[in-house]
């Protein structure tokens, strides 16, 4: 069985302090629940202290974003090797770096490339927007994303990775797929993706997070579903009870309780 995997990205919340205080808070109940993986994804400047607070323990601390260089005259970015320093995860590709900051599905698979190169488990993001759901494209683009995103990489770097899952019309929006609708993109678009590109062996490794308004309301129902291992989440994960609820959930429907 893979085993469930949450993360929650904080975007651009939380100075290093509200860092602290959050993982304050939510730290001992997240402890008690050790049959998934619970991962922080705040801030670069909130980075080092929450590795801190949660070094020695199972949780993790993701980055949301990183460069593909070395090192050099890159103003503003940050280097693999400045991530592995404190994460064990990163988010790549989310709809929010494609539409706001330029990024391309090759600048997607040369930052998923560098991460493994450094020992980061990347959290790579795909999925539509409400256009071309609307215009029957879902399956289309999808697999496309993550074709692109996986050029070039081995089984086994596939194999390790995770795939996030968001519809953009889903994300922030209050609008979650139905569990019904998540599982058939998960199961029969990402993961019969990978299965064609790397075998059936590397799809039933490989885990698939679910994204887009996820909530303690509506996690056990989606993460009930088999092809559905954890989620990315966003504004419930800035409330530690609710992210405390919806790893707690998680554990249920996957009968790890």
């Amino acid at each position: 069985m893979r085993t469930p995997i949450l993360a929650g990205n904080w975007k651009m919340h939380k100075t290093a302090a509200e860092a602290a205080a959050l993982v304050a808070e939510s730290r001992e109940a997240l402890l008690a629940v050790d049959a998934v993986d619970r991962v922080f994804c705040p801030p670069y400047l909130a980075i080092p202290k929450v590795a801190e607070l949660v070094a020695s323990t199972p949780l993790g601390v993701g980055a949301q974003d990183l460069y593909w260089e070395e090192s050099g005259a890159y103003t503003g970015e940050v280097a693999p090797a400045m991530v592995a320093e404190f994460c064990d995860y990163v988010i790549i590709g989310h709809s929010e770096r494609r539409e706001y900051f330029g990024e391309t599905d090759e600048t997607v698979n040369k930052k998923i490339v560098a991460a493994l190169k450094h020992g980061i488990i990347p959290i790579v993001c795909v999925g539509e927007t409400l256009e071309l759901r609307e215009a029957g494209k879902t399956e289309s683009w999808v697999a496309g994303q993550v074709r692109a995103a996986l050029h070039g990489l081995t089984a086994a770097q596939v194999a390790g990775l995770v795939i996030a899952y968001e519809p953009i019309w889903a994300i922030g929006t209050g609008l979650a797929a139905t569990a019904e609708e998540a599982e058939r993109v998960i199961g029969e678009v990402v993961r019969a993706t990978v299965s064609e590109l790397y075998g059936d062996a590397t799809a039933a490794a490989v885990r698939i997070q679910y994204g887009g308004s996820v909530k303690p309301d509506n996690a056990l129902e989606l993460m009930g579903k088999p092809n559905i291992d954890g989620a990315l989440i966003g504004g419930a994960s800035l409330k530690a009870a609710d992210f405390v609820a919806i790893v707690q959930a998680t554990a249920k429907a996957k009968g790890l309780v």
